[in-house]
């Protein structure tokens, strides 16, 4: 294929693939925690590191991993300790992140607008076989954190004061999947964009509990569903000379409206089984469902927690 013949366009989809992967696995977390939105803040302090890799003449990549992770740190404590405070000190460290970005992107002598309008909607030309080495390394990090520590993430992600009386470290693993979070995000800035990531931490992981019920499945699915929006996008991007961020995220969104429409039929016919069907029949007393050996657990979970381990929405 006359793509693949292009050196930048297979650095873009070696990067892609390892976005579609590393996103939705510490989104689900992110999902299950109701913090959503938390790649979006990430990525607003992620430009502040940009911003002085430009500056400093360094790899954005990694001083805007650096920053990020200080970042998201930041927020995890101010999550936990803060009180009616915490809201505008969240709004404090967003914007003034992005706005630092801004500023030390144009004092840089090789900074420009073009520059910060790659790292904010991503863009194909502009990944380097140095980025390539760098995202590679960073999701490495991401995947051993998700599935290594999938058991322990679930149960503080599910019950933060279970997972506590369980003897689990509650704010190591808090902190953990934030700074995993912040990974992630300097991860797809280059493809997917700063203030797009999120978005591919999230619509996949809600499009994947459409049509599932447990939390491996629902991993797995997640996964497959940001690698195939991911390259089609990013295949899409080269053909038809669109920004590969925008479409990405566009054809998540439309994967996740198709699996709704989808899925409406079978929701109603379960609400209909559990209320007895149209005739009024009640169903039969169900046996207690078994957790499949691959799904996360913790010892001593209670059954009502342990019978499904479904994913809320």
């Amino acid at each position: 294929m006359e793509m693949l013949q292009a050196p930048f366009m297979q650095r873009a989809l070696i990067a892609a693939v390892l976005i579609g992967v590393t996103a939705p696995a510490i989104g689900i977390y992110l999902v299950q925690r109701r913090q959503a939105l938390m790649g979006d803040g990430i990525g607003h302090v992620a430009l502040t590191g940009v911003g002085l890799g430009f500056l400093l003449s360094w790899s954005p990549v990694w001083t805007a991993t650096l920053v990020s992770v200080a970042g998201a740190i930041t927020m995890e404590l101010i999550r936990a300790y803060g009180r009616t405070r915490g809201d505008i000190a969240l709004a404090m460290l967003f914007y003034g992140g992005m706005s630092g970005g801004v500023l030390l992107i144009n004092l840089a002598p090789n900074g420009s607008n073009a520059n910060l309008l790659s790292f904010l909607f991503g863009s194909l030309s502009t990944v380097s076989s140095q980025d390539v080495v760098s995202i590679s390394v960073l999701a490495a990090f991401v995947v051993l954190v998700t599935v290594g520590l999938r058991r322990q993430l679930f149960a503080v992600s599910q019950d933060e004061e279970f997972a506590r009386v369980t003897g689990l470290p509650v704010r190591t693993l808090n902190l953990l999947v934030a700074v995993t979070a912040a990974v992630t995000v300097t991860v797809a800035m280059r493809v997917v964009g700063l203030l797009l990531v999120s978005a591919l931490m999230v619509v996949p992981v809600a499009a994947a509990q459409q049509v599932t019920r447990s939390f491996a499945v629902t991993f797995v699915l997640a996964v497959v569903i940001g690698t195939t929006v991911s390259v089609g996008g990013t295949v899409t991007s080269y053909y038809q000379d669109v920004p590969p961020g925008a479409t990405i995220v566009l054809l998540a969104i439309g994967l996740f409206v198709v699996l709704t429409v989808l899925a409406t039929p079978l929701a109603r016919r379960r609400a209909r089984a559990v209320s007895g069907g149209p005739g009024g029949e009640q169903p039969e007393p169900a046996t207690e469902p078994s957790v499949p050996a691959t799904e996360p657990s913790v010892p001593d979970l209670p059954a009502a927690r342990r019978a499904g381990d479904d994913i809320a929405v």
